[in-house]
């Protein structure tokens, strides 16, 4: 019975290691985000596209909340609002708990911000590599760029 107990002692430490240990996505925002979209097919990415940052003044459009801390972010969005579309990288200051920052990010975001369109709550995609989180409100190609996030090095 000692040993079955140490056994799973030491895999729920050794488990927690392993989600500590994952390595931060290092790089300029704008170029992780043209990585991402070259998942994409070019004629299913939306027409328009205009990066922007985001910033202290424009995090409640964007994110949903001004109390979400982070060190940079930036934002994708086509340049008219009739389309549902926005893919958004966060890179969290260093030391926060990102799966708290993810949380508040769920909590307030808005897929139905646009005026005439929207995506479904489930559909929203927010995850992480290291402290850059990635959220995807789009309705065709999640698929796509939610793999383009995941090859990040």
């Amino acid at each position: 019975m000692k040993k079955i107990i140490g056994f799973m002692l030491l895999m729920v430490i050794t488990l927690s290691l392993v989600g500590c240990g994952q390595k931060n996505i290092e790089g300029n925002l704008s170029d992780l985000m043209d990585q991402i979209y070259a998942e994409v097919p070019e004629d299913k990415i939306p027409i328009f596209l205009e990066k922007t940052e985001i910033t202290e003044e424009n995090v409640e459009n964007f994110l949903g909340s001004k109390d979400i801390e982070f060190e940079e972010a930036l934002v994708s969005e086509p340049g008219i609002s009739s389309i549902a579309h926005s893919v958004i990288l966060v890179r969290t200051k260093k030391g926060a708990d990102v799966e708290k920052v993810k949380s508040q990010i769920k909590e307030s975001i808005n897929p139905r911000k646009w005026v005439c369109v929207w995506v479904e709550d489930e559909d929203v995609i927010i995850d992480n590599k290291g402290n850059l989180i990635v959220v995807i409100m789009t309705n065709d190609i999640s698929e796509e760029l939610y793999n383009g996030f995941k090859k990040l090095k």
